[in-house]
């Protein structure tokens, strides 16, 4: 039997605890060898939950207790876990986290200490949630030239986007609503600033580029700024308005960046409404392919976690691999990305904007008091440059192109 300990008992913790509990009998023949769960640390007390005799408020026990091989870490934040963390590989321990702030931040030191110890570090749940997007990326495209993945990476925002689009609601209102339904934290700022898909792009990029993308480089923008209006002007130009996060492979680097996109609505992207997350991969050969689930929630993170156990105990005595490096991943210029933009503006603005920008069109709305405007596809840095002379701009956005 494979001993494990839990770090933190929230949600993500409970839910490991929970996973193991429910689906004892996939777990083993996953793992091969039954996994259960021997400590939980956490600062609180849990009367009268099925595990209360096993939490310890001092994680000494868990570190010096020779049965627990495995550690999931699921407080979240850097500190202490980023000390727990690495505590417990040196201590030959594998860990497994949901962890995506650490990860961003500590993943290639975390993986490479994993290595020199030959244990294992695995944070399957840290994208995606419930989505196995790591392990496919890892396992079953590993063949394919990854040249680009886009993704709905924040289930927060994109229940805030559907709600706004569908109902024509202020943002401030559908926010409130979300954080009543516990969709939202108190403090929404990682996720409507952006901070959390850029975290977990960040992962991305350093997969599929094999060395590590500093998500602090990755530019990054909210969804603060987008309006009812905006929703309305979008589905005028056959589109609908989504939070991406992006990577895409050139001769230059790296092109990566979380920010609103214009999605035309016949892409794959369009149709992923409320909590749900979904992630398109492009390869070489095998073209695009897209994963849909459940990007938050208790059990699906918490299934992704015993997904990185079983892995574990299923290799053990060997350093599951993991293709992220140490080698700062080269990023391209962002202003050098060719695209189309989106701008919106009432009347007074139209004809400066019309003429600003070469080749572009208005799209008519009939039930907005704005007008929008797509451009013809050019530079970034050209289309800043421009933008920066023009008054009449309410908001603007990128165009997600084919």
């Amino acid at each position: 039997m494979t001993k494990i300990a839990i770090l933190g008992y929230g949600t993500v913790g409970g839910g490991v605890a929970h996973v193991i509990d429910e689906n004892a009998d996939r777990v083993r023949a996953s793992a091969g060898d039954d996994v259960a769960v021997k400590a939980i640390l956490d600062l609180r007390d849990f009367p009268g939950d099925p595990h209360e005799s096993q939490v310890t408020h001092d994680f000494r026990t868990i570190l010096d207790d020779s049965e627990i091989r495995v550690v999931c870490e699921t407080m979240g934040g850097v500190n202490p876990a980023y000390d727990f963390t690495k505590q417990a590989l040196e201590a030959g321990k594998s860990v497994c986290t949901s962890n995506k702030e650490l990860v961003a931040k500590h993943g290639p030191e975390l993986v490479e200490l994993a290595k020199k110890h030959q244990v294992s570090y695995l944070f399957e749940a840290s994208v995606g949630g419930g989505i196995p997007i790591l392990r496919t990326l890892e396992g079953a495209l590993k063949s394919e030239k990854i040249d680009e993945i886009a993704g709905i990476l924040n289930g927060t925002t994109n229940y805030i986007l559907t709600q706004m689009e569908e109902e024509g609601a202020a943002f401030d209102d559908v926010l409130k609503k979300a954080q009543e339904l516990g969709y939202a934290e108190r403090d929404p700022s990682a996720d409507i600033e952006g901070h959390d898909a850029c975290r977990k792009i960040a992962i991305l990029g350093s997969l599929m580029t094999e060395g590590y993308v500093d998500s602090e480089k990755v530019p990054t923008e909210g969804i603060t700024k987008i309006t009812a209006e905006d929703l309305k002007l979008a589905r005028a130009c056959g589109a609908t308005v989504k939070l991406l996060g992006s990577c895409r492979q050139t001769d230059e680097g790296l092109e990566i960046m979380v920010a609103p996109f214009l999605v035309p609505t016949e892409h794959p992207l369009a149709s992923v409404r409320g909590v749900f997350n979904a992630i398109a991969v492009h390869g070489n050969m095998l073209d695009t392919s897209m994963y849909y689930g459940r990007g938050a929630g208790r059990d699906a993170t918490a299934s992704a976690v015993v997904a990185d156990v079983c892995e574990i105990v299923k290799n053990a005595g060997k350093t599951v691999p993991v293709s992220m490096t140490d080698r700062p991943s080269k990023l391209a210029p962002a202003g050098d990305t060719v695209r189309r933009f989106y701008l919106r503006t009432d009347g007074s603005g139209k004809a400066e904007i019309l003429s600003a920008f070469s080749g572009s069109t208005e799209v008519p709305c009939e039930a907005c008091d704005a007008s929008a405007i797509l451009t013809a596809p050019m530079k970034e840095s050209s289309f800043l440059n421009i933008l920066s002379g023009l008054a009449g701009v309410k908001n603007w956005m990128r165009v997600l192109d084919e």
